[in-house]
């Protein structure tokens, strides 16, 4: 086939039709650009489809995949990462006297030209597509990264608190710079918090003593002890990376980082508080790269994930998620508006802050400093013609008021409230000095939630659990023999999980659908506790109902369940 016009191999290899080709050339001679390129945007070939069909006409080698471990790491040190991404080039291994370059379009000269000059060598291309060889790049980076962390503080064999001791050791004065440990020690902590899926980096000043801890799944576990003395150089070091003022010790104070590990873009929020033996830095990491998952991925039934697809799919009224603060209801609401992000929707959103952009919806961070609050941003999105509102959080009567006002003139608003259980957000609302027949007329479903951590697969650990323990879950030995006595497993802890026994976290729902006998009983004011009966009674699912269904399911302990759950029994 070397030689043949692609559009013909095409044809031969990926069963592109003489008509969807003749339409794409039409297309294009009107607007320009290659036609490998003109077929994958009309979506009539795959990106795949094309990196082969090319190497076949230029007769070059196709990688669908990259072997990390294969690739040179010292060719790749001659090329920047930021030139690399945008060339979509990375240099495999040596061919002889020249350097087997994978490339996504070999055609292009100039850019072979400029990785000669880099490589100071002649090269010889390999095609795959820009996606593989962005995550290869992505891979190697990550790899050569973790060599550096091995290099500076022997990480792997003595952790982090390396970095630490090394601050400890004796300089003599005039060869001392403190700066650079100190630079090192957070960026380490920074790479480290990232690698380990920590959502949250403490560093806590104590009377003799530095603390540094990292949220992983939702636990506290400490890191390293970096000496006193360094307190106020990683304080310092910590608040000129988020732009902060260093020298306001009294003061609160609130900023942002933007750091990038591996072509992955991490958001930092930062926060610090003056305390009694220093200032208390809490970081949260947010990263950008972070699909949105999907409802059957955040752990939810198939029952209570047709209600949910049900509800958003109304014209208007307001569906809320309750749940206490990293309970995950930013993550579901966002499941939810990728479900229905279509482009024939106008979908709007106030939050504080845009945690994970959604190409496609129109998201707005409130700045109460100027008065952008949840009710300022919701009323301005009444004029922007929205189909669709998501509102963070309502937390006052006004916020609460205009989104009622809003579902009741034909838009679909989804929300969130801080309560325990499904029932107890209609009440919150009353509350609030909402009247109670608008809360009955607007309000379409609740669905409270947990996260519970998730058994690590590798070493998780079966047994039988005593009838007391099922009772305090709410299930019986008929109920497990009814699902069949599947196997109850329990934390045990290994490498692979830190030795806590977990990894990853999954959710437990609740999902109140508000019918006309819900809405009487909203409109008679009645405790959250008959509305919650009255949902059971009609065949709500509660907390402990589907953590119990987990724990059957072998994915989290009966422990677990019962450690979000309290309020339940």
């Amino acid at each position: 086939m070397v030689g043949r016009p692609l559009g013909e191999i095409l044809r031969a290899v990926a069963g592109l039709s003489e008509a969807a080709l003749e339409e794409a050339l039409r297309a294009q001679a009107d607007e320009g650009g290659r036609i490998g390129e003109v077929l994958v945007a009309r979506k009539a070939v795959s990106a795949d489809d094309v990196a082969k069909a090319l190497a076949l006409q230029l007769d070059l080698s196709y990688h669908a995949q990259v072997a990390l471990d294969a690739v040179d790491a010292e060719l790749v040190r001659q090329v920047p990462i930021n030139f690399a991404k945008q060339a979509l080039i990375l240099p495999l291994g040596l061919e002889g006297e020249s350097v087997a370059l994978l490339v996504a379009d070999p055609l292009d000269t100039t850019m072979l030209d400029h990785a000669r000059m880099l490589l100071q060598r002649n090269v010889s291309p390999h095609v795959a597509t820009g996606a593989v060889i962005v995550d290869a790049i992505n891979g190697v980076y990550d790899r050569a990264l973790n060599e550096a962390e091995q290099l500076v503080g022997e990480m792997e064999a003595q952790d982090l608190q390396s970095l630490a001791h090394e601050l400890e050791e004796p300089q003599d004065l005039l060869d001392t710079d403190d700066e650079a440990p100190i630079i090192r020690l957070v960026n380490s902590l920074l790479f480290r918090a990232a690698k380990e899926r920590a959502s949250d980096i403490h560093i806590e000043p104590m009377e003799r003593e530095l603390l540094v801890r990292f949220r992983i799944d939702g636990v506290l576990q400490e890191v390293i002890k970096p000496p006193k003395r360094y307190q106020n150089s990683i304080v310092s070091r910590v608040k000129v990376m988020g732009q902060l003022n260093i020298a306001e010790k009294r003061l609160p104070q609130d900023g942002r980082i933007r750091i990038k590990l591996a072509g992955r873009d991490i958001d930092i929020r930062l926060s610090t508080i003056p305390c009694t033996f220093g200032e208390r830095i809490v970081m949260r990491l947010l990263d950008k790269a972070t699909t949105i998952l999907d409802l059957p991925e955040i752990g939810m039934a198939p029952a209570d994930m047709a209600l949910m697809d049900q509800v958003i799919r109304r014209s208007h009224g307001i569906v809320l998620v309750t749940g206490p603060t990293g309970s995950g209801k930013t993550t579901t609401l966002y499941a939810a508006l990728s479900r229905i992000n279509t482009p024939d929707l106008n979908i709007l959103t106030v939050e504080d802050p845009v945690e994970y952009q959604i190409r496609g919806i129109g998201q707005m961070a409130i700045n109460p400093k100027i008065g952008l609050t949840f009710a300022a941003g919701l009323r301005s999105f009444l004029r922007q013609d929205p189909d669709v509102i998501l509102v963070g959080e309502i937390r006052d009567r006004e916020t609460a008021e205009i989104a009622i006002q809003a579902s009741l003139t034909g838009h679909l608003v989804f929300s969130t409230v801080h309560t325990n259980d499904a029932a107890s957000a209609v009440t919150r609302l009353v509350d609030m000095g909402v009247e109670p027949f608008l809360v009955a007329s607007s309000l379409t479903a609740v669905m409270a939630q947990r996260l519970v951590r998730r058994l690590c697969p590798e070493c998780r650990e079966a047994y039988h659990p005593t009838t007391e323990e099922l009772k305090e879950v709410g299930l019986t030995p008929e109920a497990v023999a009814r699902a069949g006595n599947p196997t109850i497993y329990r934390a045990k802890g290994c490498d692979a999980c830190g030795g806590n026994g977990y990894r990853g976290r999954t959710g437990i729902y609740e999902m109140l659908m508000v019918d006309d006998d819900i809405r009487q009983l909203a409109l008679k004011n009645v405790d959250s506790g008959s509305m919650k009966k009255a949902g059971v009674a009609k065949g709500m699912r509660t907390l402990l109902d589907d953590g119990a269904r987990k724990v059957l399911a072998g994915e989290t302990t009966l422990a677990e369940v019962l450690s979000v759950t309290q309020e339940d029994i």
